[in-house]
């Protein structure tokens, strides 16, 4: 759960806009969420999405933030 904390917080440079999220950054939340748990490929998937952008917006800080909070709750289980 930190690495990926730290991983994101890494991130240079991101200023957070009013937009739709990233379909693939949406995508992959909502199969993490549904599934309850994240899976280091998906981590990977997840960080290559969001540095493949110059900048994030609300509603990807959003998501980005409901992955954290399932996590912390223990809601959310990570998975090799």
């Amino acid at each position: 759960m930190s690495e990926l904390r730290d991983d994101i917080a890494s991130i240079p440079e991101m200023t957070t806009q009013a937009h739709l999220p990233h379909p693939n950054i949406e995508q992959m939340v909502n199969k993490i969420t549904a599934c309850g748990k994240i899976s280091r490929a998906d981590q990977q998937q997840f960080m290559a999405a969001l540095l493949s952008q110059k900048t994030i917006n609300q509603a990807e800080q959003e998501l980005i933030n409901r992955v954290f909070e399932l996590l912390r709750a223990g809601r959310l289980r990570v998975v090799d």
